[in-house]
């Protein structure tokens, strides 16, 4: 069994889809429309394209809102990257006006960042040593 498919929930699928890739470096790899106005939207990784995809979901659901307040209250990400370099990752998304909840930090043998993903989420980056 491996992970195939993880999804974050969003408030736009649109906006959320211009950040993951054009911020971020993700590639669209699904675009279906379901009805009206959502979308079976997924991104992957450029680096590993056949690998885990990422669904933009609609954040529709009412159980969603309050779940991402207080997960975003309490400063817990909703989902996590790896970087070869988090401090080089942190500059790079910084210059390109990411906000980030949580600058690089060392936490033993792991380097985390935290930042918005403009869509309600805080996502973690993080290192880990080879």
């Amino acid at each position: 069994m491996k992970i195939h498919l993880t999804s974050v929930f969003v408030d736009d699928q649109a906006k959320a889809l211009r950040f993951y890739t054009e911020i971020l470096g993700f590639v669209k790899k699904h675009d279906v429309p379901l009805g009206e106005q959502a979308r079976w939207l997924t991104v992957t990784s450029p680096a590993d394209p056949g690998g885990t995809e990422l669904l933009l979901e609609p954040a529709d659901h009412p159980a969603v809102k309050p779940y991402r307040d207080a997960l975003v209250k309490d400063g817990i990400p909703l989902a996590q990257s790896a970087v070869d370099d988090v401090k080089a990752e942190y500059k790079r998304l910084h210059g390109l006006g990411v906000r980030f909840a949580q600058e690089p930090l060392e936490m033993g043998p792991a380097t985390t960042a935290v930042f918005d993903d403009t869509c309600g989420n805080l996502i973690q980056i993080a290192t880990q040593p080879q």
